[in-house]
């Protein structure tokens, strides 16, 4: 049986050069600066405030899913005001002043902005309606976005070496059973929530992580759940060749050792095969017509489409030893384009050299739950949490089931364009590692600032260099702590930051009027990222006004302004993510002039991943670690001032 589970509410398809505000959502990514991970206690609302409680007829992991508030809807004047704040330093006196003339207008007593507040307040009030942009986000940002999956929605992690299991059938066992260990907890909602600011936060969005797919359709793609103890199969891919592996027979999960004689099996058994897995890789229209082609080709072939939809999670074998970060971040961002299916929300690939990671679909689940899934499996491996020591396998066990296509000339000449489609893709991009290993967070602390305010003006400062300006500049904030909450905007560019990177450009501002200009970057920038967290962020807000215009109704100007479009554009899209498991992270940029820079802040070390369209990614990453260098210098002076005193 099959749960669909599709959202209904009708989009408008949005082109893709007006859909940046949007699109770097799908970056992934959600900054882990004010999420702390489930502890290893069990917490009860003894100490929550008044409003939540448990309800634990829905298990541990979700017992405070209804009890969280829902996302506000900011005040309009206070929308206003941090909008015309947020564009002040990116426009002209002029542009601003005409800018902040239609936004007076947008707000003022009895306008289109009034009513448009008005229809999103009963939205937000209608008791059926658990968040008022869930649905909206859902389709705008992912459902009805029709370029490829990869690399535009799609994101990766790149594991730690794992040195006891260099061999890929050990390693892909070691991975297999320690997510099947998370999966247990998801599956039986005993999964410990996780908390902001001390507060429970949605995991509702976990509950797409196993056996869910995303499925291409015209127009709109459609999220489908099956049933797990339905579905009690992994799917393995090598050679391009899928097959199917029961992860549990006879009511007991496969051991470790188990896994690795499936595997080995596999190795032995795959023959290359026609890349139907590259089909996925496709624009999304253009996938939705190849995926019916290939219903049509043969009947069995909509079983095995299903067998690979509704396993558990993926595992692809892949014939490639990547050594250096950016051989690692283009194998696991994107692969060859061929032995993969990315419309899996878990796909764990697995070299011949035993390296790991991670990729991504993001449609129905942002970062910050499949981060936890990859520390989890990687501290259970690391920290011999499993028993990898029994090595008895069960003679019974089946061996793993090819799943076998049909194909006609049609399909393969969908597979032969989809792979020659997705070479054109990649090629367009290019992508830097910088691993700088000057400091971490350990001395960003030293220095009496938010590690994540640090790193985003490093990257400003970087872009200040290189282009000798600061353009808008997205940074994503989770809004987990209200029911379905996803992520807001921080803009991350202010008066504050520009005034900082224009001093550090001029050689006569005084170090002393540096750090000055600095610490008050850095307070309007977690300043900003506390109440976007808290649902005050401006995008989200405007989105949701501007879904509200009804048919017929003249888009309001403030839509059509040049200073909207402009300062909705994300010349730099960033986002945090860290884990001292992983040696890699990162995602596309967002619109053709932009970059795409993931991060990770270590205790000793911060690394950025860096894609964009042919922008010189490496001169970027040479201004980043300039930058990063520069700052330190700044503020180490302030050490020594604090030891003397």
């Amino acid at each position: 049986m099959v749960v669909s589970l599709m959202l209904r509410t009708a989009t408008q398809r949005i082109p893709r050069n007006t859909l940046s505000a949007i699109r770097s959502d799908s970056a992934l990514r959600p900054s882990t600066k004010y999420l702390a991970m489930a502890p290893a206690t069990r917490r009860h609302n003894s100490g929550l405030p008044e409003g939540y409680r448990e309800d634990q007829s829905k298990g541990a992991m979700l017992r405070f899913e209804d009890s969280l508030p829902r996302l506000p809807i900011p005040e309009l004047q206070e929308t206003a005001k941090r909008y015309l704040k947020s564009v002040h330093s990116l426009l002209s006196a002029e542009e601003f002043s005409n800018t902040k003339q239609i936004v007076e207008d947008f707000v003022k007593p009895g306008s289109i902005g009034e009513k448009l507040q008005k229809r999103l307040q009963a939205r937000r009030n209608d008791p059926k309606i658990k968040n008022w942009i869930y649905e909206w986000w859902n389709d705008a940002a992912y459902l009805t976005y029709r370029d490829p999956v990869v690399p535009y929605v799609s994101y990766f992690y790149s594991h730690r070496d794992d040195r006891t299991r260099t061999n890929p059938a050990k390693r892909a066992a070691a991975i297999t059973s320690a997510v099947l260990e998370f999966k247990k907890q998801v599956d039986a909602g005993t999964l410990e929530p996780e908390y902001m600011k001390k507060l429970p936060i949605s995991m509702e969005s976990y509950q797409w992580m196993f056996n869910a797919c995303r499925i291409p359709a015209e127009g709109r793609d459609y999220p489908v759940k099956f049933e797990p103890a339905k579905n009690k199969h992994i799917v393995v891919v090598h050679k391009n060749q899928f097959f199917k592996v029961m992860h549990e027979v006879g009511g007991k999960q496969l051991s470790p050792a188990e896994f690795e004689q499936q595997f080995k099996r596999i190795y032995e058994i795959a023959q290359k095969s026609p890349a139907i897995g590259a089909l996925t890789s496709e624009n999304r229209d253009v996938w939705t017509q190849a995926r019916k082609h290939l219903l049509e080709a043969d009947s069995s072939n909509r079983t095995s489409l299903e067998t690979i939809e509704s396993a558990s999670f993926v595992i692809c074998l892949d014939d490639a030893a990547p050594v250096t970060l950016e051989e690692r971040a283009h194998q696991y961002w994107h692969g060859d384009g061929q032995n993969r299916w990315y419309d899996k929300p878990l796909q764990f690939i697995i070299n011949s050299n035993g390296t790991s990671g991670f990729n991504g679909e993001h449609s129905m689940m942002d970062g910050t739950p499949t981060h936890r899934l990859n520390d989890y499996l990687n501290m259970l491996i690391f920290t011999n949490k499993l028993d990898f020591s029994n090595p008895s396998v069960r003679s019974n066990l089946p061996d793993p089931q090819s799943i076998k296509f049909v194909l006609n000339d049609s399909v393969k000449a969908d597979i032969q364009k989809a792979i020659k489609d997705h070479q054109d893709v990649m090629a367009q991009h290019e992508l830097k590692v910088q691993a700088y290993q000057g400091y971490g967070k350990g001395l960003i602390k030293q220095f009496k600032a938010s590690p994540d305010a640090y790193v985003q003006m490093v990257i400003q400062l970087a872009y200040h260099k290189m282009f000798g300006r600061n353009r808008p500049t997205y940074e994503s904030a989770a809004t987990r702590r209200f029911q379905q909450g996803r992520t807001e905007t921080c803009r991350s560019v202010s008066d504050e930051s520009v005034a900082f990177c224009n001093a550090m450009a001029n050689p006569d501002v005084s170090n002393e009027e540096v750090i000055k200009l600095f610490r008050a970057a850095i307070d309007a920038h977690v300043k900003y990222i506390t109440v976007a967290s808290d649902g005050h962020g401006v995008d989200r807000h405007l989105f949701g006004l501007k879904k509200c215009v009804q048919a017929g109704e003249s888009l309001p100007e403030i839509f059509t302004d040049p200073s909207y479009s402009y300062s909705s554009s994300w010349y730099l899209s960033t986002s945090q993510l860290s884990s001292e498991y992983f040696n890699g992270y990162g995602w596309s940029q967002v619109i053709d002039d932009g970059f795409g820079i993931a991060y990770m802040i270590n205790e000793n070390s911060i690394q950025f991943n860096i894609v964009s369209k042919k922008l010189n990614s490496e001169r970027m990453s040479h201004y980043l670690n300039e930058a990063a260098n520069e700052l330190r210098e700044v503020l180490t002076p302030t050490l020594h001032t604090k030891a003397k005193l």
